[in-house]
């Protein structure tokens, strides 16, 4: 199964522009890039490929950006560089640039990077207009399905989404794989696991094993207080972020606090969200709230795999799913939430081409008061306000506007 994401890089390809592919860990990322490597290879495209774990190739970089010349095709063609973990070079920013301003003609390098965070601190030169970053998240839905083999889950799925009035035999089957959806997450091994112990161990995996890479790699000292805000982050999705609060809570200063939550973004596990305000007497403009990009991570965090109507979080857990449905249809600065000081709110403010809109979130439409967001109406009339509604479940549910991607 391809990823969404392949399409946007092959057509990328023609491009002189560098591709940087980033992403938290287990995305995906290498997959993805020997997919690229077999579509080129397909087409007469000539390539090569190198992984920086090898630590031979990492010293022959290292040691000069055009050693890589050594290792081309003999061809008249550009070569595609396929480069798996860049970040483990020096300098990877002085790399691609001198190869950039130089055998831009010769070679077009497409690279992964484990995470934005190793890729932000050494990057030195912002290399704007020699590279393009791509970012792959855990899969959506639709790629979950597609990775579960759910062809016709999928198809069916597409033909409730362009008939605004279609109903589906296969509804409740669509239904049982979104809840999983909801509680596993999107990660490509657990969602291809033969049960659900074996889904709950791939993702203790990555809280355990590969989560401890990304802290030894950034170079984090206290482990114990990284994971008790890891996990406290876990537990309260939807709540400002006080970093005094927090501070106080592990017993780690301020700066700490803000450098872990800084690393928590930069590794894709976390993305915070900033207040939208037109009126800065009245409305909250300082702390943001946070959100996890993947269920199924914070789901093992606060050790919580029941089925959404049996959980005293599922509010939580469906304002998250909501805000990951969002990162999948939005740019990240497209995404903000409304508060006033009052305590007044509203979970979502999405801008589209200077169309903005607001989403609040609730489980049931049984619990919608809508008085409680006229201040909202009242200070914004013209920003339309939409409620995303776990209950009740049916065909409409995946044909709500928010949804509606960027290009349509």
């Amino acid at each position: 199964m391809k990823r969404d994401l392949f399409e946007i890089l092959k057509s990328h390809l023609a491009k002189k522009e560098f591709s940087i592919l980033t992403g938290a860990r287990q995305t995906g990322k290498s997959t993805l890039l020997h997919q690229l490597e077999s579509y080129c290879n397909e087409n007469e495209i000539p390539t090569i490929f190198i992984n920086l774990e090898n630590k031979n190739l990492l010293t022959e970089l290292n040691r000069s950006p055009i050693n890589i010349l050594n290792f081309l095709p003999f061809t008249e063609k550009r070569v595609v560089v396929f480069i798996d973990e860049i970040q483990y070079l020096d300098d990877p920013s002085n790399f691609l640039k001198l190869l950039f301003d130089e055998y831009a003609e010769k070679v077009k390098i497409v690279a992964t990077g484990s995470s934005a965070f190793y890729l932000d601190k050494k990057f030195k030169d912002s290399l704007v207009g020699r590279k393009k970053i791509f970012h792959l998240y855990t899969c959506s839905f639709e790629e979950y399905l597609k990775l579960r083999k759910k062809e016709d889950l999928y198809d069916e799925l597409q033909r409730i989404y362009s008939d605004s009035k279609a109903k589906s035999l296969k509804f409740e089957l669509i239904s049982q794989e979104w809840k999983n959806f909801m509680i596993y997450g999107g990660y490509p091994a657990v969602i291809t696991a033969q049960n659900t112990t074996e889904k709950i161990e791939y993702l203790k995996d990555i809280r355990d094993s590969f989560v401890k890479r990304d802290i030894l790699e950034s170079g984090i000292q206290n482990e114990n207080a990284f994971y008790q805000l890891f996990r406290i982050l876990a537990g309260q999705i939807g709540n400002l972020l006080n970093v005094n609060e927090l501070s106080n809570r592990i017993r780690v200063k301020n700066e700490t606090i803000n450098n872990y939550i800084f690393i928590l973004q930069k590794c894709f596990h976390i993305v915070l969200l900033k207040p939208f305000s037109n009126n800065l007497r009245k409305e909250l403009t300082k702390m943001p709230k946070a959100y996890f990009l993947d269920n199924g991570l914070r789901n093992c965090l606060v050790n919580n795999f029941e089925l959404p109507n049996y959980r005293v979080d599922k509010g939580e857990l469906w304002e998250n799913q909501v805000f990951r449905l969002l990162m999948d249809k939005y740019d990240m600065g497209d995404i903000s939430f409304w508060r006033t000081s009052n305590g007044n709110e509203v979970d979502f403010v999405l801008s589209r081409l200077g169309q903005p809109y607001a989403v609040e979130v609730k489980y049931s439409q049984n619990t919608i008061k809508e008085s409680k967001y006229k201040i909202f109406k009242e200070t914004y009339p013209e920003i339309p306000l939409q409620f995303a509604c776990m209950e009740p479940f049916d065909e409409f549910f995946f044909r709500k506007p928010y949804l509606i991607p960027l290009h349509e």
